[in-house]
């Protein structure tokens, strides 16, 4: 790899100007615009948090932070989505909902804790489209309880995280709140929970379980314009197989090795993101019980539905 990947600081100086005018431009815009492109622009930074954690574009791990560091998010912390994420890439643990910090699935007692209530939302939660509505509350909800209850449980280190983190908060609030005069609902709304919403989509069919762990990732194939906004991730087993190729060389790779790939995931391949809706835009993609942990006597096979 070269010293310095100039694709990914231009990819970056394009997502922070793009920030920058939309928040500076907001009230000059149509504000269907501003609140699409804003969820774009957090989505997108998100591929960029994801690409620098695996070392790009430099060979300074302190540099490469220090680009993806700023919480345009708002609610995820730089640092705790870089060590969860690195944790998820132990392959043989994806999708255990104890080993794999990034798993949608339940223990059985995790299950049942849920209450009536509860299991309903989280099977909505396996639909697509309950996913794109309600998967980032569930998400944001569920991460902010967790880290609470760490702090509380007084976690020094994550408290030392969300303070540095606050900091980070309060000078992107004041640009958007103060200097650029945005109201805070279209900021929470469009930017950081459409963000998310998108986050959700690419996740949303990148893993399911499988009792070999190489097939429990997919590929989504023919999507250019969520290809870029994913950073090629969409071709996701080619990610978890070298996860150190930097973003621009992923489709090329992928097109030189796609039988290979393909072979390997045991064919768990997606025609595009509208492939996605139409299997599951309604339908539940897994049963959200882990089949490794159920109850006893349960069936244990996996109840993937296409």
């Amino acid at each position: 790899m070269p010293a310095v990947e100039w694709q990914t600081i231009v990819l970056a100086v394009t997502i922070y100007s793009c920030f920058l005018a939309l928040t500076w431009f907001w009230d000059t815009l149509p504000l269907v615009f501003v609140f699409v492109a804003g969820g774009w622009v957090v989505a997108w930074h998100g591929s960029l948090q994801h690409e620098v954690m695996h070392g790009h574009p430099t060979r300074k791990r302190w540099i490469n932070d220090a680009i993806g560091w700023p919480p345009l998010s708002l609610w995820l912390p730089y640092a705790i989505y870089r060590e969860g994420h690195l944790t998820h890439h132990r392959d043989e643990h994806l999708t255990d909902p104890i080993e794999d910090p990034e798993s949608s699935y339940f223990t059985q007692a995790a299950w049942t804790q849920l209450g009536p209530i509860g299991r309903l939302l989280a099977q909505w939660n396996t639909t697509l489209l309950g996913r794109l509505m309600i998967g980032p509350a569930v998400m944001i909800l569920n991460f902010l309880v967790q880290e609470g209850r760490q702090i509380l449980s007084g976690d020094r280190r994550r408290a030392a995280i969300w303070l540095r983190h606050g900091v980070g908060v309060v000078v992107v609030l004041t640009w958007v709140l103060v200097v650029c005069d945005m109201p805070i609902w279209l900021y929470l709304l469009g930017f950081v929970y459409l963000g998310a919403a998108l986050s959700r989509l690419r996740s949303y069919a990148e893993h399911r379980y499988a009792d070999n762990h190489e097939e429990r990732t997919a590929i989504v194939e023919n999507s250019p314009l969520f290809g870029l906004l994913f950073l090629y991730n969409n071709l996701h087993v080619l990610h978890h197989q070298r996860p150190a190729v930097p973003w621009y060389r992923i489709p090329a790779l992928y097109r030189q090795d796609r039988d290979a790939l393909v072979g390997l995931n045991g064919g768990l391949v997606y025609d595009g993101y509208t492939d996605v809706a139409r299997r599951y835009f309604l339908n539940a993609h897994d049963d959200p019980r882990h089949p490794r942990h159920l109850a006893p006597g349960e069936n244990g096979a996996s109840v993937a539905l296409q």
